[in-house]
């Protein structure tokens, strides 16, 4: 399983080398921002799916296109990315350990995590969750 931990090297010249936003992926840069999403999520009944990444990280940097595909196929599924460098103090109180680390929140609570760049693990939790999910008619 890839997984880098946090580290701050103050390399700033190969930041946005990979697009880790794109297709549905919402990049939070502030705690409002975060709060502004989670609300949205609560009011649409959605579930939220959290990445807390690096941009220096290689792992986070293999698995970044598979982020923005599934959130491609699951517009119902607000996805979230994080980078633990620019809201360092934020994601602390996450208690991140390593990058990348998923989190899967229902009503601003924590239903599942996923911690390392394992693709058929974190495909295998998001169908999980959207599968538990009741079905809206337009899903049907």
């Amino acid at each position: 399983m890839g997984s880098c931990v946090s580290k701050n090297n103050g390399d700033d010249d190969t930041i946005h080398n990979v697009d880790f936003s794109g297709g549905n992926v919402h990049l939070i840069t502030t705690k409002e921002s975060w709060d502004e999403k989670l609300a949205e999520a609560g009011r649409d009944g959605k579930i939220v799916i959290a990445n807390f990444s690096a941009t220096w990280c290689g792992p986070c940097k293999m698995l970044a296109p598979f982020y923005v595909e599934l959130s491609e196929q699951h517009p119902s599924v607000i996805f979230l990315l994080v980078d633990v460098d620019e809201l360092c103090d934020f994601s602390s109180s996450w208690d991140i350990k390593a990058t990348p680390t998923f989190f899967f929140l229902k009503n601003g609570q924590q239903i599942g995590k996923l911690v390392g760049a394992n693709k058929p693990e974190l495909q295998k939790k998001v169908t999980s969750i959207i599968d538990s999910l009741p079905q809206s008619p337009q899903q049907r």
